[in-house]
């Protein structure tokens, strides 16, 4: 009688997994080494109908891969961690939502937005993109991104000021807005 899928494993586990250990320890540390030989027995479970009858060639073909993609993916976390520890705010500027108070005031300014004026500010001013690259972050033309940007009134201007009658276009629909509706001063 055939054994069936559950007994092969087993049989296949106890004779190969001594071997495949020492395998992944002699190129792994023992964390990713145990990772490493569990990540090989589960591809064996889900790919038993591939194993050969000679299984311990495979299994450390697979263990190899399986070792590979752990050090690409530890070396991909640790560029990103580093991108990250320097990425920091442009221009060496403190980031606007370091203190409670100013993200409170951030939030309520940027909730008056509509979101893809927001969307627009964000990717300018919080997140340092030049208009072509933040247009095509958002998935549009550059034409339509200024767009999105040109509704947002600029900072500083009120609807009594002189300089709002000199740029109409810091105007949302180039109509004047409310004085409820200008930022705190």
């Amino acid at each position: 009688m055939e054994p069936t899928r559950g007994e092969r494993f087993e049989g296949l586990f106890r004779e190969n997994y001594p071997r495949v250990r020492a395998y992944a320890l002699r190129r792994a540390a023992p964390d990713a080494a145990q990772d490493a030989i569990s990540e090989t027995f589960l591809v064996a479970w889900r790919r038993l109908e591939d194993v050969p009858e000679d299984a311990l060639p495979w299994l450390y073909g697979t263990a190899r891969r399986v070792l590979a993609n752990q050090r690409r993916s530890a070396g991909r976390s640790a560029a990103l961690e580093e991108r990250l520890a320097h990425s920091g705010t442009a221009a060496g500027q403190p980031d606007p939502g370091d203190h409670m108070a100013d993200a409170e005031l951030l939030r309520l300014a940027m909730d008056r937005l509509s979101e893809r004026s927001r969307e627009a500010l964000m990717l300018v001013a919080w997140h340092g993109l030049s208009g072509a690259r933040a247009a095509r972050a958002a998935g549009c033309t550059k034409a339509a991104f200024a767009r999105c940007g040109s509704t947002a009134p600029e900072p500083g201007l009120r609807p009594s000021s002189p300089s709002s009658r000199q740029y109409p276009h810091a105007i949302p629909n180039r109509r004047r807005w409310r004085q409820a509706d200008a930022p705190a001063a």
